[in-house]
């Protein structure tokens, strides 16, 4: 099977029906903050604990199709030694890595960020696909900031950036999940993120045409077209699933084979009702799925604690929320489920 083939093949079985992304590829920084929020210290054993309990949670696999893993993550294993991209892998699960380097300031314009890491990539991505990877993801942070702020510049900054990560991945046989943005955060209307939104993926499309990108060997990591959380008009979901619809059919090419939503500190249930209303919209050119990190993790972390006997109610947890998230995938998920879990 030529890589052209494989990448097609990986990315369909990614957005495979009633299946998504279990995104578990948070920086030290970032699960140093969850692990603050259940008072336990972020040491390298309780991260790779807390790992094994996402990953091997009984029968999770019926809705996860892949793991993004961080650095640390695909060089650790169970307590036998056994590698976790070999563990997933077992279960059917695609092994995957977030390769960028985080966001940071912005040349000359102090108020947004670039996303670093394409120096010495290739080379990481031929030692990751090594260890087991077969997908990647990157990262690039889009603010809104009254009228001004997105810029174009900084648009085309992260757009560059994006493609150029893409093409690199996918002539090492990986298939890149793309991954632009827009954050929920700020005051701005819904409006405003519909505008910003459509202007980001117009510069992502452009730069991955520009840069040779198989579109049908990739994945779109979007965010929703949602008000920002201090805005004092907020929307139904339903409101928010039609105007998604709306801007990724003016923005996102049908040989895109599937958009895997971010849930961008939203709640559990807002994020699975979401795309549930998305998927009642349907048919799509492109699969609607998920690539949910807090979303799907906050119940199972809550419910570990860091105590090795909550480790059943912990991957119970992740169960239930994998599968809420496998309903909505085809429309099917009714918020009274969460009171009858």
């Amino acid at each position: 099977m030529s890589y052209s083939e494989q990448l097609r093949q990986t990315a369909r079985e990614l957005v495979a029906p009633g299946r998504g992304i279990l995104a578990a590829d948070e920086s030290s920084g970032t699960i140093k903050k969850r692990f603050d929020s259940i008072n336990i210290e972020s040491t390298e054993e309780n991260r790779r604990a807390y790992r094994e309990l996402l990953f091997t949670a009984p029968g999770a696999e019926a809705y996860i199709s892949g793991v993004i893993m961080y650095d640390e993550t695909i060089r650790q294993g169970l307590t036998d030694g056994t590698p976790f991209a070999e563990v997933l892998a077992k279960r059917g699960v695609i092994p995957g890595i977030k390769v960028d380097k985080g966001a940071v300031q912005l040349a000359f314009s102090p108020e947004e960020k670039a996303t670093e890491g394409l120096d010495g990539l290739r080379a990481r991505l031929v030692e990751y696909r090594e260890m087991g990877a077969r997908f990647t993801k990157w990262r690039a942070v889009i603010d809104i900031i009254g009228d001004t702020i997105p810029s174009t510049y900084c648009l085309d900054v992260n757009a560059h950036a994006l493609a150029r990560y893409a093409a690199l991945c996918q002539e090492e046989g990986l298939v890149p999940i793309v991954e632009p943005e827009v954050l929920m955060d700020r005051d701005h209307t819904i409006e405003r993120c519909y505008s910003v939104t459509i202007e980001t993926l117009e510069q992502v499309f452009d730069a991955l045409h520009a840069q040779r990108v198989e579109l049908e060997g990739m994945l779109l990591k979007p965010n929703m077209i949602v008000p920002g959380k201090n805005c004092p008009t907020q929307v139904d979901h339903r409101t928010i699933a039609e105007q998604t619809i709306s801007a990724l059919r003016r923005t996102v090419p049908a040989a895109v084979p599937g958009i895997v939503f971010l849930s961008g500190g939203m709640s559990d249930e807002d994020a699975t009702a979401r795309l549930s209303e998305m998927n009642k919209l349907g048919p799509h050119p492109w699969e609607l799925s998920f690539s949910y990190g807090r979303a799907l993790q906050a119940a199972a972390l809550n419910a570990w604690k860091g105590d090795p006997s909550n480790f059943e109610a912990g991957q119970n947890a992740f169960f239930h929320r994998a599968k809420m998230n496998g309903l909505a995938r085809s429309g099917g998920y009714d918020e009274s489920m969460e009171s009858a879990a």
